[in-house]
């Protein structure tokens, strides 16, 4: 939940400073002035996707509210596929940010696309009731979605090491979607392996 509040304030930020608002903790971005309907859908679902997502990781909400679990499911599916649909747009069809070459370019894509995919697979996966599955997918959705947020740490931590760079910047956001899957990873194989250790218990208890 706390690195969901990175790109939710950027986001908000972005939004304030697109209204003609001061700008807060982002800068003016001559792309996003000269055609914002596409940055403003983006940010407005993953903001969305981020906060309720959170939610749907709670055991005791799905426990208690199973209804709104399932129902803010199939929001969290509207909202990621524009989140991705959004992301593919804008790194198709706007201008490149300055400091940053083809990888990040590549990077965007496989990430926006990863994140599409994830989101179907997950949907698919539970309407033929299969949990572990959709949490699966549901888990890798996410964390794909969280880039920004990590994207903060990798690029300063990375700047203030080795210095900028087009490759090196690009290396450092790509790092962040990297990080955040093999987190994914860990998550959606700690219950398999606690399940493990129980039954060697179980069968090794006298």
């Amino acid at each position: 939940m706390g690195l969901s509040l990175i790109p939710v304030l950027a986001g908000i930020s972005r939004l304030v400073v697109l209204a003609g608002g001061p700008e807060m903790l982002l800068p003016a971005d001559p792309r996003s002035e000269a055609s914002p309907v596409p940055i403003v859908l983006h940010v407005v679902s993953a903001i969305g996707f981020a906060v309720l997502g959170a939610f749907q990781f709670s055991a005791g909400i799905r426990r208690r509210r199973p209804r709104w679990h399932r129902r803010a499911g199939r929001v969290l599916v509207v909202l990621g596929l524009v989140v991705a649909l959004s992301a593919l747009w804008l790194t198709l069809f706007y201008p490149r940010q300055e400091n940053t070459g083809d990888l990040l370019y590549l990077f965007r894509l496989l990430a926006a696309s990863g994140l599409g995919a994830s989101i179907i697979l997950g949907f698919a996966a539970i309407r033929n009731r299969e949990i572990a599955r959709h949490r699966a997918w549901m888990i890798r959705a996410y964390a794909l979605a969280l880039g920004a947020g990590t994207q903060v740490f990798t690029q300063g931590i990375g700047e203030a090491v080795l210095g900028a760079g087009a490759i090196r910047t690009d290396l450092m956001l790509g790092s962040a979607w990297v990080i955040n899957l093999a987190v994914a990873g860990w998550v959606i194989r700690r219950p398999a392996a606690r399940r493990a250790r129980t039954r060697a218990a179980l069968v090794g208890s006298p």
